[in-house]
Parts: structure tokens; C-alpha cells; sequence
């Protein structure tokens, strides 16, 4: 069965994609002097990839938890990263939001030129600059109103929790905004890292955890990071 529901999904994106790439080019033309943020895109976005993809197979079973902790304004969201899936099961957040991603995704046909319109984030991974091409955009896009979702990991984890790179923190940290720790459970079960193989039936959970306002923070971005993780690894436990 797991190569029946992988077919089956690769076949569904890969028909559905360009219709998803030519919607949203054109409400990007049609709204973007109403809407330069690409609020109105980021909905089109989430409610297809969440609402489509990511129930693609009837075994796989879907919910998002605490979405009434979700603050308002500018917050940095934290997401543990368990498989290619969370991307698909974060957009069940349904709420505004830049996604900060490796630079190679954005040269991804389709999938990529989506994310260039949408405004998400790229960096390289090990880069010298990698700092920089993070808190730069990031910051424009906080002092505008707008959120952003970073996975502080910085790649999949292949079981336990890796360390959280201090990145995300240091955000919050110098734009004194809240963040959002958001914890993902079942994505690792249902796809192993990059696929293809997929599992045909599989429970995720997006929970929202409580948000740490910054005023909780101290001035050290790498205890702050520490301090999240824990959260994580507490929450991780229980849940199991």
C-alpha cells in the first residue's frame, strides 16, 4: 500500500501543482497593489496545500490544536522538523506567516517560484552569511506586521530533537517579538525525510504551544533557544 498512496500522491501534486502555480501567479498580478504583503496568496496557498495534499490519502488524519494561542501581530514561530510534511501540515495553522527555507527549494520548479511570489525567506545552509540572509528579510517583514516560521533545527531530525540554532532567538530577541513555539508529532511516521516512500496511514498533530512574550526573554539568544527546546522535549515526552 505505501507505494499506492506514494504514486498517488506524487501523481495528485503533480497535476494540481501548475493549477496552484497559474491561480496564484495571477491573484499575485490582480491583488498585489491591495495586498504587496501576498496575504490574499498565503491563504490560496495553505488552504490548498493543508486542505488537499496533505489529506491526499483517507488513512492519513489531521489536526491542528491551539490555533487560538496564535498571537496577534509580528511573532517568530518555532517548528520542530520531523519530515517534508511539516511544510504541508503548518499551513493547517491558517494564519499569516514567511517561511524561512534552504535557498535550493526556491530553484524548484513550480514549488519554488511559488515560494519567490509568496516572499518566503531563503538561506544556505553552512554559509558565512547565513546569519545575515536570515535576520535581514526576517526583520523587514516583522516591522511590516508579518510573522515568520523558522525551523530551528535547521534540517530534518532523524529521531531525537537536534540542538536549536540560536537564529530564530536572536530574532526575537532584536525585534521584541513573541515566540511561538508550534510542535508537530507524526510527519516522521508518514514520510521518511525526503520520500518517496509514504506511509498509507498516519496520525499528525500541530499543536500551538503557549507564546513567550518578550518580556520573559533574557539577553541571551542561545539560552532562550535552550529554554524553547526544553519545552519541546517535555511536550515530546508527554505526548508519547
Amino acid at each position: 500500500m505505501r507505494y499506492v498512496v506514494s504514486l498517488w500522491f506524487f501523481v495528485l501534486f503533480l497535476v494540481t501543482a501548475p493549477l496552484l502555480f497559474t491561480l496564484g501567479a495571477v491573484l499575485f498580478v490582480v491583488a498585489y497593489p491591495l495586498d504587496p504583503d501576498r496575504q490574499w496568496l498565503h491563504v490560496l496557498v495553505c488552504r490548498w496545500c493543508y486542505g488537499l495534499w496533505m489529506h491526499a490519502s483517507p488513512g492519513w488524519k489531521v489536526r491542528v490544536e491551539g490555533r487560538e494561542l496564535l498571537p496577534k501581530g509580528p511573532c517568530v514561530y518555532v517548528v520542530n522538523h520531523q519530515s517534508f510534511a511539516d511544510i504541508l501540515a503548518v499551513m493547517g495553522l491558517f494564519t499569516p506567516y514567511k517561511f524561512v527555507a534552504k535557498a535550493s527549494l526556491f530553484r524548484t520548479p513550480l514549488v519554488g517560484w511559488m515560494m519567490t511570489l509568496l516572499g518566503y525567506v531563503p538561506i544556505v545552509r553552512g554559509s558565512s552569511q547565513s546569519m545575515e540572509q536570515l535576520l535581514g528579510p526576517c526583520r523587514r517583514w516583522l516591522r511590516r506586521g508579518i510573522p515568520v516560521l523558522i525551523f530551528p533545527e535547521g534540517t530534518y531530525s532523524p529521531g531525537e530533537l537536534l540542538p536549536f540554532k540560536r537564529g530564530a532567538f536572536q530574532l526575537a530577541l532584536e525585534e521584541h517579538v513573541p515566540v511561538v513555539p508550534v510542535l508537530v508529532r507524526g510527519t516522521r511516521e508518514l514520510v521518511d525525510g525526503d520520500g518517496p516512500w509514504m506511509s498509507p496511514r498516519a496520525t499528525v498533530t500541530v499543536r500551538v504551544l503557549p507564546a513567550l512574550p518578550p518580556e520573559s526573554f533574557g539577553p541571551d539568544a542561545v539560552a532562550l533557544a535552550t529554554r524553547v527546546r526544553e519545552q519541546y522535549v517535555e511536550a515530546l515526552a508527554v505526548a508519547s
